[in-house]
């Protein structure tokens, strides 16, 4: 018998006789955050759990045990909130989001879910357990203190590493990039210094905005409602979407597991319509166009759009484009190429006849490019985007872009080059295998962990002291201190001691000359 099945029994023997309530909480502005609670909540129903999910996205499909809250506060603010030309900044060179909005987004999305009549309805259920995204989690955090439970979190942003450093575990800036960054955890004196202060400075800034959650978490909750970021010290276990192989290696404490590609699944049969695009193709294949669901096609600049339709109209390939626009705004749309406003992913990647996949370099994105194999060339926009893309193409297939100074000639050779030099291909069919070389699936874990948390009520005998530790304690400031000052005093007492005794000693001098 496989190992997996013999897992998965073993499994439903020691955890099916507990039902639970499940609360998950994804407060993410962009709607690529509720895939990786998607897929553990189906894991968890099919395990007799019930599931209560509150995001900022209303529900796409039904499933029965999953229960979707919505907030149309939240909602509201999120749409408002991403009504942002991403990509048209990104190209003029400037930050894609102002650092304002960057710092708005907890406090103010948080004083819009706790407003909203349906989240004050859910103040009255009881639960067993809090599921919360690791990325912007203080705001549930104060929903978990009223609960009364234990808390785990999903680090939707696996580049991400400040709720996991809040937990106590390791994470050294010399090979930590931040995810704002474009480095890799192989950085030069300059990089480190410069990761560094961009660190100490996100640190800092965090820290502000988490005072304003506070002072929101009060007013909607009671004056009661201690500090989030004490809150988040506590919790039990972390869902890290990361793996080695596709961010990088990590020291990790033993509440923290790594589930990258939890939501990665096999390619199934295309619809008709895409499978006969891509057979008149013929052998030649086609190529896969996507910005993901944080970048609109659609609100790119003209620009932009000429380049993409010029070079699509050169290549020898067909091209399957993600594009929620309307048509007629692509002038010169050339036969070869067909759009549509969604596509099924998973299964276009998996397809045989795919030879190359055109992103954004969204993390989702990225996982599914290396479970697939399937080279890829990347044009960075905001966030995560760059750090993501930068991992791929140290690990050799991919190709990153600037947008900023992007050209059609460049796009088209660099297309051509991932195609038709097999390391890119050799290189992510390398990270393929090294993927899905695992003891168990990340589901698998995922539903282990979670229901582990339930039968303990909490893991908190895997914590780590050092989440109550300063960054002097954890780094030895205060005993480096400690030592310099015990040194200082050493040398201050032997100096005083051996002017002491040459004093002593010339006193004895001047008496005995005396004497003579």
């Amino acid at each position: 018998m496989k190992p997996s099945v013999i897992f998965i029994v073993w499994l439903s023997c020691i955890s099916k006789a507990f039902p639970a309530d499940i609360f998950m909480v994804t407060m993410g502005g962009t709607k690529s955050h509720k895939i990786p609670f998607w897929e553990l909540a189906k894991g968890l129903i099919s395990r007799g759990h019930n599931i209560t999910f509150l995001s900022g996205f209303p529900s796409d499909f039904h499933m029965n045990g999953l229960h979707e809250v919505t907030p149309a506060g939240l909602v509201e603010y999120i749409q408002n909130y991403t009504n942002w030309d991403l990509l048209g900044a990104r190209m003029s060179g400037q930050m894609p989001i102002s650092f304002w909005d960057g710092l708005r987004y907890a406090f103010q999305s948080c004083d819009a879910m706790l407003d909203d009549a349906e989240t004050q309805t859910l103040l009255n259920r009881n639960f067993d357990l809090a599921i919360l995204d690791g990325a912007f989690p203080e705001c549930s955090l104060g929903l978990v203190h009223q609960y009364k439970i234990p808390f785990m979190y999903i680090n939707t942003v696996g580049f991400y590493t400040g709720s996991i450093a809040k937990s106590g575990n390791p994470g050294s800036y010399a090979i930590t990039p931040n995810f704002y960054t474009s480095f890799t955890d192989n950085m030069n004196l300059f990089e480190r210094a410069l990761n560094t202060g961009v660190q100490i400075f996100a640190t800092l800034m965090h820290k502000f905005v988490m005072t304003m959650v506070h002072r929101v978490l009060q007013q909607h909750l009671g004056a009661h409602i201690p500090h989030p970021l004490d809150v988040s010290k506590n919790v039990s276990f972390i869902l890290q979407n990361g793996h080695a192989v596709v961010s990088y290696p990590r020291a990790f404490n033993p509440n923290i597991a790594e589930i990258a590609c939890i939501h990665c699944k096999p390619a199934k049969p295309l619809p008709k319509d895409l499978e006969d695009f891509i057979t008149s193709a013929g052998e030649s294949g086609f190529i896969y166009v996507s910005m993901g669901s944080s970048v609109k096609a659609s609100k790119m600049p003209y620009t932009l759009r000429r380049l993409l339709v010029q070079t699509f109209a050169r290549l020898p390939y067909h091209v399957l484009w993600k594009y929620e626009g309307k048509p007629s705004e692509l002038l010169e749309l050339s036969s070869n190429v067909k759009l549509s406003r969604w596509l099924p992913q998973q299964d276009i990647l998996g397809h045989r006849k795919l030879r190359a996949f055109v992103t954004h370099g969204g993390l989702l994105s990225m996982y599914e490019t290396v479970f697939h194999g399937v080279p890829v060339v990347t044009m960075p926009v905001f966030c995560d985007h760059d750090v993501n893309s930068a991992k791929a193409e140290l690990d050799g297939y991919a190709i990153k872009l600037d947008l900023a100074t992007v050209t059609s000639q460049q796009l088209y050779k660099t297309i051509m080059k991932v195609i038709h030099d097999p390391q890119y291909r050799k290189a992510a069919r390398f990270r393929q295998s090294l993927l899905l070389d695992q003891r168990t699936s990340p589901l698998e874990t995922s539903i282990y962990w979670t229901e582990y948390v339930l039968r303990h009520k909490g893991a908190y005998h895997l914590q780590s002291p050092a989440r109550n530790m300063s960054w002097l304690q954890y780094y030895l400031i205060d005993v480096v201190a400690l030592y310099l000052v015990t040194l200082y005093f050493i040398v201050y007492l032997l100096k005083r001691l051996l002017l002491r005794l040459d004093m002593l000693s010339s006193f004895h001098v001047i008496i005995k000359f005396k004497k003579l």
